[in-house]
């Protein structure tokens, strides 16, 4: 596998066909890129001295990070149904995250053996089942860790986080304050 040189945020301004067939691409990237690119630059041109030297590139979609103001208000909403419920605040971010958060797919595991020693920090049991070999097994659905959620994923569980907030009389955000929070979102980086 290649060394990552770098990652920027940019768009592909035009491309264009050179008279060998070869496809040439522009891309441009914000102001705010200038020191990143600049550092792939110079590493791309240490490396352009190696004769037949060349470039791999690996294009994916940008996904805006949730703020962190986002993530402390979900923390403040779970610390405040922890409390009217009167149970623990790691409780209560786990139901969230089972209720609201993002599935990302299904494991089995031996009954004896907790999902968190298997390195899953959300795993919701789904059904117990029995194991080719006839051992206990339990069948876990598992979820995103909340802080790998991006802005739209974390606005549904801010969302839900709300809703039961709301329905135990807590006092949270107006809908006003909520908005900002959420278009915060959209124009800052963790």
């Amino acid at each position: 596998m290649a060394d990552t040189l770098g990652t920027i945020e940019c768009t592909i301004e035009n491309f264009l066909t050179d008279r060998d067939g070869s496809l040439v691409m522009m891309l441009r990237a914000p102001s705010r890129e200038k020191r990143s690119v600049e550092k792939i630059l110079d590493k791309v041109l240490s490396c352009q001295k190696t004769p037949n030297k060349r470039l791999t590139v690996q294009f994916a979609w940008h996904k805006e990070k949730r703020s962190l103001n986002a993530n402390a208000y979900f923390h403040v909403l779970v610390g405040k149904i922890a409390k009217a419920t009167r149970q623990s605040e790691t409780e209560i971010k786990r139901q969230l995250v089972f209720d609201y958060g993002v599935q990302l797919g299904a494991f089995v595991s031996e009954s004896d053996v907790e999902p968190e020693k298997a390195g899953v920090e959300y795993a919701k049991p789904i059904k117990d089942i029995t194991s080719p070999k006839g051992k206990p097994c339990v069948e876990y659905m598992v979820y995103k860790q909340t802080h790998t959620l991006d802005t739209a994923e974390m606005a549904r569980l801010i969302d839900g986080a709300v809703s039961e907030a709301q329905q135990l009389g807590i006092e949270t955000k107006t809908p006003e304050e909520l908005d900002k929070i959420k278009a915060l979102w959209a124009t800052q980086k963790e």
